[in-house]
């Protein structure tokens, strides 16, 4: 099982590939395996990265207390110098997009490029926004009762029927990927779900990111993933926003041809002189109508 120690912890991790490289950041109570449709997509062409964040997989829970979303950038950190990666691009979904800003904003000039799908970040919340955030730590306590898992199935319901029914996706994907990998205990799920309700306390600076960077939501995605990453996108240099056709919150599962396709473009605009073997991926002029009005 291939670990290197970051930090005070051992972090799995799978390498694929040749190229320059590409780290994926997954997102909150899944592992590295939400990102394998692009990992496989890419690895083809470039040396590819996946890895499960603390708490997560087979990194596994750790005696640190509390969590923080700096916390995981740091360890994100000192995972490229272990793998001895070069300026990546950082590509982080939900969770892992707040990881990988964090990081892009802490370190500037140890990424070539980012991408941040389907995530948040410390744009000024609405007061229906911090009241969602409320709403997830609220979930710590019913999660020690009857598991994290029936927690989230019941949101994940609750959801759907106070917005857009198409939020969750393909769901059951997600549950497959629970499936096949190890159970995170409570504890860790109650330290994750901390780290990601204070992000918003986190001071990101995201005037200093100043690599290429593509934005992305599903269509589907709850109303303030929409907001918060067209805020994002509209603060960063040098962004792009994409939307993405019939995907909800995990975009990349929910339609991954297209965010295959994205993703490999903008990889190619970030090292316009790699030699790939494929057709360009879609642009921002391919995808502009995909953009929905809220």
């Amino acid at each position: 099982m291939p670990t290197v120690e970051t930090t005070d912890i051992e972090t799995y991790y799978e390498r694929r590939g040749d190229g320059p490289p590409v780290v994926f950041v997954h997102g909150a109570v899944v592992d590295h395996t939400q990102w394998e449709p692009q990992v496989e997509a890419l690895a083809d062409e470039y040396t590819v990265v996946a890895y499960d964040v603390r708490g997560h997989g087979r990194t596994g829970g750790s005696e640190r207390e509390p969590y923080s979303i700096d916390l995981f950038a740091d360890d994100l950190a000192a995972l490229l110098d272990a793998l001895d990666l070069d300026r990546p691009v950082v590509c982080g979904l939900s969770m892992g997009g707040c990881i990988a800003m964090t990081f892009a904003a802490r370190y500037p000039d140890r990424l070539s490029g980012l991408v941040l799908a389907d995530t948040f970040g410390p744009v000024p919340l609405t007061l229906g926004e911090r009241l969602q955030r409320q709403l997830l730590r609220a979930t710590i306590p019913p999660a020690r009762l009857v598991g994290y898992e029936r927690v989230e199935r019941s949101m994940v319901w609750l959801q759907q029927r106070v917005s857009d029914a198409g939020v969750a996706g393909d769901y059951d994907r997600i549950e497959a990927i629970r499936a096949r990998g190890p159970t995170m205990s409570t504890a860790e799920f109650a330290k994750v779900i901390r780290a990601l309700a204070t992000f918003d306390r986190t001071a990101v600076d995201l005037s200093a990111i100043d690599v290429p960077t593509l934005a992305l939501y599903g269509e589907h995605d709850a109303g303030f993933i929409r907001r918060q990453t067209r805020g994002l996108a509209s603060l960063i240099a040098h962004a792009t926003l994409l939307v993405v056709p019939d995907a909800g919150h995990a975009s990349n599962l929910d339609n991954e041809a297209f965010v295959d396709g994205a993703i490999r473009g903008h990889l190619r605009r970030v090292w316009p002189h790699h030699s790939p073997r494929h057709g360009a991926g879609p642009g921002p002029a391919a995808a502009s109508s995909a953009e929905a009005d809220d």
